[in-house]
C-alpha cells in the first residue's frame, strides 16, 4: 500500500547505449545481473542491494519504437520507484490526488537460474508525468520477488548496501516537495520528504549546485531534474580505491562524508556515503 513507502528501485535511462553503461557501472564496483528482456520491449540490468536496487534500462539496439517513452526521455536518472503490495490501491490513491497516470499494467521478463527459465512478473502504476517532470515516478508490485532479490546478485564489491536518499533539483522546490508529500501521504521536513527507509531531498538549483559543485547535472532550462542517487556503503574503502583509479567515463571527488561520482556519458550523479 502507499502508506508503507519503502523504496523499490531507482532507474538510469541508457536509451540505446546499454553496453557502454554496463562497462562503466561494472568499473564502479557494481555486480550487474544478466541482461533482462521485458515483455514491454525494454532491456535492463540490475544492481541488487539489501532491499532495493539500481536499474539500468534501455532499448535494444535498432529498436527505438519498442519503448518510445524511454527513447524520448533524456539519458540519465529517470526513475524513482516505490514498493507496493497492491498496485490497484495505489492507483485509486493517485486518482484521488489528481496524480494518476496510466492504469495499472502488468509485464514480465524471463530469468535464467541454473539453466532453467523462470518468469518474473510485475504490476506497476505510474504518476502522471506532468506532476514530476524530472522523470518517471511509479509504484511496483512484485509477483515473484524471489526471482529478483537473490544472494548471488547482492554482493557488491563497492560495498553499496542501500540507497537512503534521492535528490531532486527544482525551480520550485517548495511545490515539488509538497507534491511528493501528498504522493507519499507524508510531510515535508526542511528540504526533504522522509519515507520509511529514506528520503527525497528537493533542492533549488542553487542549493543543488552548492551540494555537488562542478559534478552537478545541468538543468538545461528544465523545471526539474532527478539530480542524484545517494548510495550507502558499509565500508567506504573499496569505492574510494575504485574512484582513485579514475575509471573511464567517471569524474569524481572526495567529500567530508564520502565521495561524489559523475558518470559523464549518462549524466548521472552518484553520491557514496557511510551506511
Amino acid at each position: 500500500m502507499v502508506s508503507a513507502n519503502y523504496l523499490d528501485h531507482t532507474v538510469i535511462n541508457t536509451r540505446g547505449a546499454m553496453d557502454p553503461a554496463v562497462d562503466i557501472f561494472q568499473s564502479l564496483g557494481f555486480t550487474l545481473t544478466p541482461r533482462g528482456y521485458h515483455s514491454l520491449g525494454s532491456i535492463n540490468h540490475l544492481m541488487m542491494f539489501e532491499t532495493d536496487f539500481l536499474e539500468l534500462i534501455g532499448i535494444p539496439e535498432g529498436r527505438p519504437n519498442s519503448r518510445p517513452d524511454l527513447a524520448a526521455a533524456p539519458v540519465g536518472i529517470n526513475g524513482l520507484v516505490f514498493k507496493t503490495d497492491d498496485a490497484d490501491a495505489v492507483y485509486a490513491h493517485l486518482e484521488a490526488e489528481g496524480m494518476a497516470g496510466a492504469p495499472v499494467r502488468a509485464f514480465t521478463r524471463p530469468v535464467i537460474l541454473d539453466g532453467e527459465e523462470h518468469i518474473a512478473s510485475f504490476r506497476t502504476t505510474t504518476v502522471n508525468p506532468d506532476v514530476f517532470t524530472g522523470g518517471r515516478v511509479y509504484f511496483c508490485e512484485h509477483g515473484t520477488p524471489e526471482l529478483v532479490w537473490r544472494s548471488e546478485w547482492q554482493n557488491q564489491p563497492n560495498r553499496v548496501v542501500a540507497m537512503p536518499e534521492f535528490v531532486v533539483a527544482s525551480t520550485d522546490p517548495t511545490k515539488e516537495a509538497s507534491d511528493f508529500a501528498r504522493l507519499m501521504k507524508g510531510s515535508v521536513e526542511g528540504d526533504a520528504v522522509p519515507y520509511a527507509d529514506g528520503k527525497i531531498t528537493v533542492l533549488s538549483e542553487a542549493d543543488y549546485k552548492a551540494r555537488y559543485g562542478d559534478l552537478a547535472s545541468d538543468m538545461n532550462g528544465r523545471a526539474s531534474i532527478f539530480g542524484a542517487i545517494v548510495c550507502a556503503c558499509d565500508d567506504l574503502g573499496p569505492i574510494g580505491e575504485i574512484l582513485a583509479a579514475s575509471p573511464a567515463g567517471v569524474v569524481s571527488r572526495q567529500t567530508q562524508n564520502g565521495y561524489i561520482a559523475y558518470v559523464t556519458d549518462y549524466d548521472a550523479v552518484l553520491e557514496f556515503i557511510p551506511a
